[in-house]
């Protein structure tokens, strides 16, 4: 029971609330729509002071539904424009904290797993698949997200998957190719080989074909059978970015290294890749499998190592078992090998 008075004041602290968002909403809304190259630094420095003002959380929300409403539209992006919209996240990402390029990762890639499971005629697929690729490309996300997305193109490969696998590719083909040729040389090869089962049922026939070439064009680092490919723009981007985020965290380190699984499912495991996000929901790990597990360990070990770890007060099945692997190893191999399984 909520008494009337409490209630009241419940509710003007509402109103209150909804009118800050307003305007927040407000002032975010008009840094973004002034946002062009030459005036990147004072608006990202803009929004930094707004970070400092108010909650990281509403912040979050109000920067990733307006980013969201200038970029996802149902007719094509201008890959100039979206390419700012993305190097403001990634500065943003550098100077605030990793939550800022999280927050609008999570979002993005929800809403590409949502349309490109229904049958949208427009071109928001290819400007949410945009957004991803120029977050790889200002080191925001790791390949590991891009690979992932790929393989779920090529596992599908109907005639619209075709066109956003060749869409990606173009964008971040020769940079995924320098972060893991291998990857890339199996992904190709899986291309190849669901070319070859799928060929009679697909009508466009030399769609699929530009797209091999493409992907055999990137495996022999060959630019030129890649039509329309112009690394300029992003390059001159970068070297913009490296000159607003001063402080050495920008680069590699601050990349989101996570699986599209993870982020797909981030609301029933949490977000491990955000530091210091709480988790309150059920455990992320079934007891079941990991009690199996322990037990697989600890069995293999002698009464007389089990007795010492009694007497180092290893009081729980966990600790019991990784004592028990770093006691009874050969070697620091042997034990790394053993704590991995």
């Amino acid at each position: 029971y909520i008494p009337p008075q409490v209630r009241k004041a419940q509710e003007v602290l509402d109103d209150k609330k909804k009118e800050e968002l307003g305007r927040l909403k407000k002032i975010v809304n008009g840094l973004i729509n002034r946002l062009s190259e030459p005036n990147l630094s004072s608006i990202s420095g803009q929004l930094e002071e707004l970070y400092m003002a108010n909650s990281r959380k509403d912040m979050n929300e109000t920067l990733t539904d307006i980013l969201m409403n200038a970029c996802v539209t149902a007719v094509a992006m201008p890959a100039r424009l979206m390419m700012e919209h993305v190097l403001l996240v990634s500065i943003l990402h550098h100077t605030v904290g990793t939550e800022v390029g999280a927050h609008v990762l999570e979002a993005v890639v929800k809403k590409f797993d949502e349309l490109s499971r229904s049958d949208a005629e427009g071109k928001e697929c290819e400007n949410l698949l945009a957004l991803i690729a120029h977050l790889y490309n200002f080191h925001v996300v790791h390949c590991l997200l891009i690979f992932d997305i790929l393989k779920k193109l090529v596992s599908s490969f109907t005639e619209k998957d075709i066109e956003l696998i060749l869409f990606l590719l173009k964008n971040v083909g020769f940079s995924l190719r320098k972060d893991d040729a291998l990857a890339l040389k199996d992904l190709i090869s899986e291309a190849q080989s669901k070319a070859n089962t799928v060929e009679k049922e697909l009508k466009d026939q030399t769609r699929v074909r530009f797209m091999l070439e493409t992907m055999l064009a990137l495996r022999n680092n060959d630019v030129r059978k890649i039509p329309g490919y112009d690394p300029e723009p992003v390059e001159k981007l970068r070297k913009l970015q490296r000159t607003l985020v001063h402080s050495s965290s920008c680069g590699k380190e601050t990349q989101l290294r996570v699986s599209l699984e993870s982020l797909l499912s981030a609301d029933q495991v949490g977000r491990w890749w955000i530091v210091g996000s709480s988790w309150s929901g059920a455990p992320m790990i079934s007891n079941t499998d990991s009690k199996a597990q322990q037990k697989l360990h600890i069995g293999k070990v002698s009464s007389k190592i089990m007795e010492l770890a009694r007497k180092q007060r290893m009081n729980t099945d966990i600790r019991r078992s990784i004592f028990c692997v770093l006691m009874t190893s050969e070697d620091f191999m042997d034990a790394f090998e053993k704590l991995l399984k």
